[in-house]
């Protein structure tokens, strides 16, 4: 079983940054795709970041220019770097983990989402 552990959202003013981290645990062979995601009131959930085994990027075009994903393999964890928020930016933000156990299974898991709120 995956355990993920999300930190860093919170209340900030529009132009403000925020650090999201994300640290998954228990029985985890290999991590490869990392990736960031977000729901907004109202509004399906939408791709926010992606990070490859490999370290291959990419972005909601949204996102774009504002928003960085890295990885640290040793912890098996997942940032997203958040500068130039916007108040359109406000969302609940969930980290996405997918990997093999050690009993060659895939999993898939989710965070438990972390608010983040930009005011105007």
């Amino acid at each position: 079983q995956v355990q993920l552990v999300e930190s860093g959202g919170g209340l900030v003013q529009a132009g403000g940054s925020l650090r999201l981290s994300c640290t998954a645990s228990g029985d985890i062979f290999r991590v490869n795709a990392m990736g960031w995601y977000r729901q907004a009131p109202g509004k399906q959930r939408e791709l926010v970041a992606h990070i490859s085994s490999g370290g291959m990027t990419n972005y909601a075009d949204s996102v774009k220019g504002r928003f960085t994903i890295s990885r640290d393999n040793a912890k098996n964890a997942v940032y997203l770097e958040m500068n130039g928020l916007k108040p359109e930016d406000t969302a609940v933000y969930s980290c996405n983990v997918r990997g093999v156990t050690s009993r060659a299974n895939d999993f898939n898991d989710w965070g438990q989402g972390t608010q983040v709120t930009v005011s105007s």
